[in-house]
């Protein structure tokens, strides 16, 4: 049997729009193993049990490319959901990985981890969240000529990334819907500069520069309406002295930045959050530093 352990991702990071992700210490963990014929999935998530399971497409998608000499007669697949789905924690970029993983491990391919990045983000059509959660730590990505270039950067372990987040979803799909076809050139700069400051700021551990860094003109304006109370939390977030906030993904996943020595954040935010309509729980949340896991299991 093949373990997958896959973290979470939150991609965008404010003015990092589909270029930046960072790797989340949350799991989702996934079982594989042969059976004589068939498809059997186990997963809570009753909606998600059938042959459009994300996983099982993304096993067929790899032995449909690759095109390895075995191919198994059958498939279990076992789930275990600890990442909320459609909230932009790269729930989908967690089951595109390891479908592919298992579908490498199952058919002994033996393909490594840019190999794996480069049919992941072919499933998913950009790298912002899939190399994080291949590699771990935050990334930066883009694709070029159907080349992915990326690289690392180190995030500092003392930083905390507190995940406010709400109980309804918010797909994709209508969160792209809302953009803008073309952008201002200030925008544009506005972002680059916020984007490379944000950069050096975690490669220098310079967290007092996370506020403004996290700034944003491409997507965070347009989506925060589709947010029930995402103006009066980013507000009470920054009346609490957090170091930044920023939309996780698409959203609605709102993220605010803390040190390890901030012992209040969390309390205040959890008191004022069930004061609003809706309802919002908190992870506490820290960098992945290794993305996936693979372990095989007797």
């Amino acid at each position: 049997m093949l373990e997958v352990i896959v973290p979470a991702t939150s991609a965008n990071i404010g003015p990092g729009y589909d270029c930046l992700g960072i790797a989340l210490n949350l799991y989702n963990k996934f079982y594989f193993e042969e059976i004589d014929e068939g498809i059997i999935i186990e997963e809570k998530e009753k909606e998600y049990i059938n042959e459009d399971n994300m996983v099982y497409q993304s096993m067929l998608y790899f032995f449909e490319k690759v095109k390895p000499s075995i191919i198994p007669k059958g498939v279990k697949i076992k789930i275990i959901d600890n990442i909320p789905i459609c909230r932009g924690l790269g729930s989908s970029a967690t089951c595109i990985i390891a479908g592919l993983m298992g579908a490498n491990y199952l058919s002994k391919s033996n393909l490594n981890k840019e190999e794996i990045l480069k049919l992941a983000t072919e499933i998913e059509g950009h790298p912002d969240n899939v190399a994080p959660a291949i590699y771990g730590n935050m990334i930066v990505s883009f694709m070029e000529d159907e080349k992915i270039y990326y690289d690392t950067i180190k995030v500092p372990k003392n930083l905390r990334f507190c995940a406010l987040i709400p109980d309804f979803k918010l797909s994709t799909e209508k969160a792209r819907g809302v953009l803008p076809k073309t952008i201002d050139h200030k925008d544009g700069v506005f972002n680059v500069s916020r984007a490379t400051l944000l950069v050096t700021a975690f490669m220098n551990n310079n967290l007092e520069l996370l506020k403004v860094a996290c700034k944003d003109k491409f997507h965070q304006e347009y989506r925060s309406p589709l947010i029930n109370d995402y103006d009066k939390i980013v507000t009470y977030s920054n009346k609490l002295n957090c170091l930044g906030t920023f939309l996780s993904g698409a959203g609605p996943t709102i993220m605010s930045l803390t040190s390890d020595d901030d012992k209040d954040f969390l309390p205040d935010m959890e008191s004022y959050l069930l004061s609003l309509d809706n309802k919002w729980q908190i992870k506490d949340l820290h960098c992945d530093y290794n993305g996936v896991v693979v372990n095989i299991i007797d």
